[in-house]
């Protein structure tokens, strides 16, 4: 499960994942992050059956949490299946069943947004 997690400048300069991981032996993916000295925001997947304990200390450090959830909106009426969003997506978050229609696995997804800039149709964008 993936939760995406704001981190305001009070607390930015807190090892907030290490401590997380050292007091809940939780073990957490940090997949894609942008931080500087005075905000940031981390993408992070652990497991689902920790949600609740894993968001509440974040919230008790002062980090805002938000569960990841249909992060990749899918225009069907724009999609014409070209596949371009298969080809730049580093995280294979696409695919094709076997009649060639668009396959989308969110769960994968990391909110690198190639997709979106590589769709000639504008049938794709990513919701934060």
């Amino acid at each position: 499960m993936k939760l995406f997690l704001t981190i305001q400048r009070d607390v930015v300069k807190r090892p907030l994942i290490s401590q997380v991981v050292l007091e809940t032996g939780v073990l957490i993916n940090v997949e894609r992050a942008h931080i500087d000295s005075n905000e940031g925001w981390v993408l992070i997947d652990i497991p689902e059956k920790e949600e609740v304990r894993i968001t509440a200390r974040f919230i008790e450090l002062g980090v805002q949490v938000k569960k990841l959830e249909n992060a990749v909106v899918h225009d069907e009426h724009e999609c014409v299946e070209c596949g371009a969003c298969l080809s730049i997506c580093p995280q294979e978050v696409f695919s094709f069943d076997q009649e060639f229609h668009l396959v989308i696995k969110e769960d994968r997804c990391i909110l690198c947004g190639q997709c979106v800039c590589a769709c000639p149709h504008q049938a794709l964008s990513i919701r934060q």
